[in-house]
């Protein structure tokens, strides 16, 4: 599938020592007008914002998870 790309992304690593790390990525908000027009651009930011605070939420529980351990 070579004509795609990543609007938001969620990953989860463990390094050599243990340690877990979070990374939340994707598109920058700020370019997505640069390959989306009118109405996708509406669905499409719209679907980033919400997937951002579900992430966000989903990194923040994680994180205290793992504090209480």
């Amino acid at each position: 599938m070579k004509d795609i790309g990543i609007l938001v992304s969620f990953k989860v690593y463990i390094d050599s020592k243990g340690v877990l790390y979070t990374e939340i990525g994707g598109v920058p908000f700020n370019e997505i007008d640069k390959v989306f027009k009118d109405y996708d651009l509406v669905l499409i930011q719209k679907l980033i914002k919400e997937a951002r605070v579900k992430i966000n939420g989903l990194h923040d529980y994680l994180e205290k998870e793992l504090q209480a351990l």
